[in-house]
């Protein structure tokens, strides 16, 4: 678990946690924005997945969260310099020419929920 340094949260509320296992991790001393980063990250796991399937247990969590992450760090279009959209693994010294719609492969995951888009080879 991640959590701020705030001094609501004392050594008890730390133990609850550690005596079932769960490491507890401080964000940076001095990182006010921290939070805003892994606040970001969930929202968009709830918003993007978790609130559209149904998760039936612990396995079937880490096995949709898996393939999101997937997903998230290299299957989805992110907005690059010049509004050019790219995936993090595309080399950024090749221009890709527009693509007709023909030859564009669609990739299904998590049964229909996430899309990736990529030119035909």
């Amino acid at each position: 678990m991640i959590r701020d340094r705030d001094a609501k949260f004392t050594e008890a509320f730390d133990a609850v946690f550690a005596s079932i296992g769960v490491e507890i991790l401080l964000t940076a001393p001095q990182a006010p924005r921290m939070n805003a980063y892994a606040e970001r990250l969930i929202g968009s796991i709830r918003r993007e997945c978790c609130d559209r399937i149904l998760i039936i247990g612990q396995r079937h969590l880490q096995r949709v969260l898996t393939e999101y992450f997937d997903h998230y760090n290299a299957g989805r279009s992110h907005q690059g310099h010049g509004m050019a959209l790219r995936a993090p693994d595309d080399d950024a010294a090749v221009l890709r020419f527009p693509t007709q719609p023909g030859q564009i492969h669609r990739r299904q995951r998590l049964g229909g929920l996430l899309n990736e888009y990529h030119p035909a080879a």
